[in-house]
């Protein structure tokens, strides 16, 4: 029986029923089919793809033709899951204007159901215009990671009591501007819970402790095929880098020992073609 697509009313509506959500990232149709299986309620289409997929260092460098096209390949494999869509860096920044045009994109040309943007009271106008224009948006506070030119890099935020305090702060603003969910990436548990304690929307966790409404991690992560670094927030429950690279060196020392293919592994011809065949080969010239 075909699940029902989960939609930004079906996570609020966790929240109110005290149900955890599960967030996890896919980045094509192969991934997000296994992850809707899993019987996850959205798939991120992260701009970490830029990293665990395109091999760059950080998520700066990912395009927005690069997101569009990822993300309508998980589309495809979504299932029941919604699809949200990470905006790439200076996709959103300018303006409302750019925002709006950007994040229509995915719901009209990649068959995602909402976006998700960083940031606080430096994009309220923003999220207020995406919500006017009837699309769905998630924010994203805490650690941002377009923001690592003016964080120093991938560090925990909000460890003093100040920046803890105007966490809160624009957790508010991004509720009140029309979010429907807010994701938290790298703060103190305790912070976190007064965040998700004070808001009617849900929080999805990422390092930021058990107390949120949610949580998410990265498909790469969670199944062991990204080692370049693993934060701490990250658990790792199957190997599969190794499985999957263990694999592959048998595929190729078969290659090469001339193991496979098998005879189990070729196509034939009925024997009356197989004589005409070889019968007229003699009478060609090549």
């Amino acid at each position: 029986m075909t699940r029902k697509k989960k939609t930004p009313l079906d996570i609020l509506e966790a929240k109110e029923q005290s149900q955890k959500v599960v967030m996890i990232t896919a980045y094509d149709y192969g991934s997000a089919r296994l992850v809707d299986a899993a019987g996850a309620d959205i798939i991120l289409v992260g701009d970490s793809l830029a990293m665990v997929v395109l091999g760059h260092e950080n998520t700066l460098s990912v395009t927005m033709e690069e997101m569009l096209h990822h993300t309508r390949a998980a589309a495809k494999g979504a299932g029941s899951c919604m699809v949200l869509a990470d905006m790439p860096f200076l996709s959103y920044q300018i303006d409302a204007a750019q925002a709006v045009r950007n994040a229509g994109r995915f719901l009209k040309e990649a068959g995602a159901s909402a976006v998700k943007l960083e940031g606080g009271e430096s994009v309220i106008d923003q999220v207020r215009a995406l919500v006017r224009a009837e699309i769905p948006v998630v924010g994203h506070l805490g650690l941002t990671p377009q923001s690592i030119a003016r964080l120093g890099g991938f560090k925990v935020q909000s460890k003093t009591a100040t920046a803890a305090l105007r966490l809160i702060e624009e957790a508010k603003m991004l509720e009140e501007a029309g979010c429907f969910g807010l994701v938290l990436e790298a703060v103190p548990r305790f912070v976190a819970a007064e965040v998700t304690r004070r808001l009617s929307i849900p929080t999805i966790g990422i390092g930021a402790g058990p107390d949120c409404d949610g949580q998410v991690l990265v498909y790469h992560d969670i199944l062991g095929l990204f080692d370049a670094f693993r934060p701490r927030f990250v658990k790792t429950y199957a190997e599969a880098g190794t499985i999957h690279q263990t694999g592959l060196a048998h595929f190729a020392e078969e290659v090469r020992s001339g193991v496979f293919p098998g005879d189990e592994h070729c196509f034939g011809m009925n024997e009356a073609e197989k004589n005409i065949f070889f019968e007229r080969l003699e009478q060609y010239e090549f």
